[in-house]
Parts: structure tokens; sequence; C-alpha cells
């Protein structure tokens, strides 16, 4: 799997955050824009290489749509989606 697109998860590789999982909220060239809703808000989202990044086939299509529409989505969104696949405390 070599392709990100918004809306997916991903999981961090390296740094102070290594194993936690994100969702995609924007790509820029080699970067890309995370936010889990706790840590890292939708309003100040994580910039990181993709290479730094552990790809998942899981898509959020609910967010993903919403961030194309360019309607609000918030950092509860954020966290309901991450916990919706996977057992992550909040």
């Amino acid at each position: 799997m070599d392709k990100c697109a918004i809306g997916q998860i991903v999981f961090s590789k390296y740094g102070r955050d290594k194993g936690n999982p994100f969702i995609i909220l924007a790509l820029e060239d080699e970067f890309i824009y995370l936010a889990d809703g706790k840590l890292r808000l939708v309003e100040k989202p994580k910039l990181k290489k993709i290479k730094h990044v552990q790809l998942t086939n899981i898509n959020v299509k609910e967010i993903k749509h919403k961030i194309i529409q360019q309607e609000g989505i918030t950092n509860s969104e954020i966290r309901n989606a991450i916990n919706e696949y996977f057992n992550v405390t909040s």
C-alpha cells in the first residue's frame, strides 16, 4: 500500500506519537496533516512526512466527505471514528 488519501487512518512510525492512530486531514506533496482529536486537534493538525506513517486500508468516508465538501469536522468526530475501528481510550 503506497497511496494515502484524505480520511484514511494511519499509524505514526516515529517520534513521541509512535504507534498512535491518526486520520489524514490534508495532503501536501510529501507531507500530510494528521489529527487524532485528542492531542492533535483539527484546529492544529500534525504535519508529518508520508514515509513516517504506516498506512492502513481503513478510510473513514464520513470524514473524507466532510473535508472535501469543506464542512466543519469536530475533534469528537475524529476520536469517534478512530475508536470505531480501534479500542483506543479517549
